[in-house]
């Protein structure tokens, strides 16, 4: 399963996010929950670094099974708050139909 954990501080803004695990619904190489949840979080990442000019704090495993990612507080913050939702909403649609394969939580 992937796990998500979201921090958030007590004002309500996202201070960063921890993924880990696998969603073993399919194959290597042929599993759609993995696919959609990597391609949301890099996407949100890359979106981001490349819209906001910030880049956030990237942590990475080589195997692809851990990704942690820390947003500093910025000039441009309510847009990068505003990637960081959108970014939990499409997980939270993903959570939505394979609630077996991903799970997200909030801490605080």
């Amino acid at each position: 399963m992937i796990h998500i954990r979201i921090e958030k501080e007590p004002s309500g803004r996202i201070s960063s996010f921890e993924m880990d695990g696998h969603a073993d619904f399919a194959e290597h190489g042929k599993d759609l929950v993995c696919a959609g949840a990597s391609a949301v979080s890099f996407g949100a990442v890359n979106a981001i670094a490349k819209l906001t000019e910030n880049a956030p704090e990237v942590e990475q495993s080589a195997d692809g099974g851990y990704l942690r990612v820390a947003f500093p507080v910025t000039d441009r913050d309510a847009e990068v708050q505003l990637i960081v939702q959108a970014m939990i909403v499409s997980l939270q649609t993903i959570e939505l139909d394979y609630a077996e394969y991903i799970q997200l939580s909030f801490k605080k």
